[in-house]
């Protein structure tokens, strides 16, 4: 960047600012919504709650089918991002 295009965006400066930070947010969220990790997690303590009857059959069924759905997601979704 020039100076003199440096002098005449200055005044743009705080919007670029907010507009990084925007990126960066949102980079992060999405990094952490496509993890796999917590929906693993999340399978495991559900399988653990039927076998403690913490949940009986249908409930299981239901909220597993649900986390697979969620897998199946992030793994697309990953396919779909690799060059």
């Amino acid at each position: 960047m020039g100076l003199l295009t440096g002098i005449l965006t200055l005044p743009l400066a705080p919007l670029r600012t907010t507009l990084w930070a925007a990126e960066q947010l949102q980079a992060a969220a999405e990094a952490q919504y496509y993890d796999p990790a917590p929906v693993r997690q999340a399978l495991v303590d559900l399988e653990r709650a039927l076998l403690e009857g913490r949940v009986d059959e249908d409930e299981y069924d239901r909220r597993e089918d649900e986390l697979l759905d969620r897998l199946d997601e992030i793994t697309a979704r990953r396919r779909a991002l690799r060059p």
